[in-house]
């Protein structure tokens, strides 16, 4: 058995396969590494960048990342920066010389000192979850041109800045080495008996994974290989698909990562305390709140939530009726943080405490979504003094007058044919909404008379019966805060794709979040 210094890393680590659905089925295991037998590699951190944004977040990573590092070298792991096209600048430093006079290894595995451009052919048939074909640079236009300009006005070259790793990180001249080189870097692995590699660094997508000395490479060639998927970051333009924010953008290539090369840990591994997350990396949160029998959204709903929202990095909270209350929406305090409220109820009267979250979180401005029965969510007579009607909800919130259906019963319940209303085809909303009319699986509600601050999107007739058009999807205001409804959400309605993307926008636009352009892929993750 070999043996285990006290001086061991335990890690928490993770993996991912996809189950039958297409979902992410996540694994975590234990390893115990022994230090003396474990390199961290420190990829790109380059003093500057041709993207800003790039550069911002190094400067804000890079303090955390520092600490790792000496965490790890005081524990024995043997740490070797890897600033690639920068090792010139340390041409008389003791941590280049000790790369370059590293004992040759007996052997070289095949390539070490090429790019590996996919680990093998299933994640190359697979591809990237994102579009980085444009660089991903994150930069406004505006502020990126003056960063260029910045650059060259101190002699840099604007495309590539990097003369050295950011100063941020300290290098151990007795103990640490530089190099960029797939040769050089495998001697000091062998020379040093490292079985084990931790990656660091930037770009997560690119250098991260590809460099002679990344991810791929060092997994296909035998080492014990983790990302430390905190203390990195991807090039990622959020103009790009899939249309993610830059963080969630990050968290979708390490996805990639730990399915197809390797698995990943955090620093707090060694530090303790919470991983490091970026400034700007606070995901939305969205409260679903469910009580309905008639339509299944307690299904329907979540499901939708995991492949288009939590997907996007959006964090869902679900709130379901008591199965021995009728009336009671238990955990309803998650709305005090929450972002967006979203409703799909019908004939509730939930205790005032928590109808005055509903109107606390109004009260401040925030959205409100609702499908289908929200239109009469509240309205039922009380049991007892303790519960609350809100019968004028479809009227002061969403802002209009439900006044029941056409039927729902054969051979009364003729199809719903939706269309776009003329004047609403350029709503956000409606992006990627096919234009052509479409036949939703609800039967049509009748919704007159709408306020004036009601903005109506989509209409509904019968079909064969063109004289009757309600309202089926509207935008409204109310004291500030935005509301969107649509009286679809059947469960046959979720299988619609214009459904889908009229949901998934009305949430974006609610939260006054950018609204993929139209695009099949945005909703192609059903």
């Amino acid at each position: 058995m070999e043996h285990v210094s006290a001086d061991s890393l335990t890690l928490n680590t993770r993996h991912r396969v996809r189950d039958a659905a297409g979902l992410w089925a996540v694994s975590e295991q234990k390893v115990l590494w022994e230090s003396s037998k474990t390199a961290v590699i420190v990829c790109d951190m380059w003093d500057l960048h041709h993207c800003k944004n790039a550069v911002g977040r190094v400067g804000e990573m890079a303090p955390r990342m520092n600490e790792f590092l000496n965490k790890a070298r005081s524990k024995g792991a043997f740490i070797i920066h890897a600033p690639s096209s920068c090792t010139n600048f340390y041409k008389d430093h003791p941590a280049r010389k000790r790369a370059i006079d590293a004992p040759k290894a007996a052997n070289f595995p095949k390539a070490i000192e090429n790019w590996c451009h996919w680990i093998d052919k299933v994640e190359e048939k697979q591809g990237y979850p994102i579009d980085h074909s444009d660089g991903g640079e994150d930069d406004d236009p505006l502020e990126h041109a003056a960063w260029a300009k910045h650059l060259a006005d101190i002699g840099r070259n604007p495309r590539s800045p990097w003369q050295r790793q950011v100063d941020l990180i300290d290098i151990n001249a007795e103990r640490d080495a530089i190099s960029d080189n797939g040769f050089e870097i495998w001697n000091l692995l062998e020379a040093h008996g490292i079985k084990n590699v931790m990656l660091v660094g930037v770009h997560t997508n690119m250098c991260v994974l590809g460099r002679p000395f990344g991810l791929r490479n060092m997994t296909r060639n035998g080492k014990n290989v983790l990302l430390v998927r905190d203390l990195t970051d991807a090039m990622y333009n959020p103009a790009r698909w899939p249309y993610v924010n830059h963080f969630r953008g990050t968290e979708l290539v390490i996805e990639h990562i730990e399915e197809r090369v390797c698995p990943t840990t955090t620093s707090d591994q060694l530090l303790g305390g919470k991983p490091f997350r970026f400034k700007g990396d606070d995901p939305l949160h969205i409260v679903f709140m469910i009580g309905e029998k008639e339509y299944s959204t307690s299904t329907t709903l979540p499901d939708f939530a995991k492949r288009q929202l939590e997907y996007r990095g959006v964090r869902c909270t679900f709130v379901h009726v008591d199965s021995d209350d009728s009336n009671n929406f238990a955990g309803l305090e998650a709305l005090k943080d929450a972002d967006l409220l979203f409703i799909s109820v019908r004939r509730r009267t939930p205790p005032k405490t928590q109808l005055d979250l509903i109107r606390a979180h109004l009260a401040k401005g925030k959205p409100v979504v609702g499908i289908r029965t929200a239109s009469h969510a509240f309205d039922r007579e009380p049991p007892d003094s303790e519960h609350i009607r809100w019968a004028d909800f479809d009227d002061a919130i969403l802002g209009i007058d439900y006044q029941g259906h056409y039927g729902n019963k054969p051979p009364k319940n003729p199809a719903t044919v939706v269309s776009i209303k003329n004047n609403a085809a350029k709503h956000p909303i409606l992006t990627g909404v096919d234009s052509s009319p479409f036949e939703a699986k609800s039967h049509l509600y009748r919704n007159k008379k709408t306020a004036i601050t009601v903005e109506i999107l989509l209409t509904g007739t019968l079909k064969g019966q063109n004289e009757i058009e309600e309202p089926v999807a509207w935008t409204n205001t109310v004291d500030g805060s935005r509301v969107f409804y649509t009286s679809l959400g059947g469960p046959g309605d979720f299988e619609l794709p214009a459904f889908r993307r009229l949901i998934l926008n009305g949430i974006l636009w609610a939260l006054d979040e950018p609204i993929p352009p139209a695009d099949p892929r945005v909703i192609a993750h059903k």
